[in-house]
């Protein structure tokens, strides 16, 4: 598991590190974190839905913001849990880019695996470092 919570970082939120080999590991790991504080089990998450995200922004870090944030807003608003099957990261110009196709399934269809409401990203503490060829992020939720 490429991801791990924090006890020592909020009191009344959850807070996660994520990690990879590639910024495109970080960030897959970065959305199952996120998923496991709302699903009692990964692997038990349907395959009923597909789509494909497109974003842009200007930092790594303001891009892995914009992924989560893109999850739980599908959450919310489509009441759709996703994990991603492939996600590519890239440039154009000065921005950085990213292409994710993701898969999951309709909340009301989870049933018992259903956890924690996460109500948003926060920028609290907010980072992604690379040290010694690893990419880091540290993620606070807001529950």
């Amino acid at each position: 598991m490429p991801y791990r919570y924090l006890d020592d970082i909020a009191i009344a939120d959850v807070a996660f590190e994520a990690w990879g080999e590639s910024p495109e590991e970080m960030f897959a790991a970065a959305g199952d974190a996120l998923l496991g504080v709302m699903l009692a089990d990964l692997a038990a998450l349907g395959r009923e839905e597909e789509m494909t995200i497109e974003l842009a922004e200007d930092d790594l870090e303001m891009l892995l913001f914009a992924f989560l944030n893109e999850l739980v807003f599908f959450k919310d608003a489509r009441l759709l849990l996703l994990r991603s099957s492939t996600l590519s990261i890239g440039r154009q110009g000065e921005r950085y880019t990213l292409r994710a196709d993701l898969w999951g399934d309709r909340t009301d269809r989870c049933g018992d695996l259903l956890r924690t409401d996460v109500k948003a990203i926060t920028l609290h503490r907010f980072r992604i470092e690379q040290t010694e060829g690893r990419w880091r992020s540290t993620v606070v939720l807001d529950i």
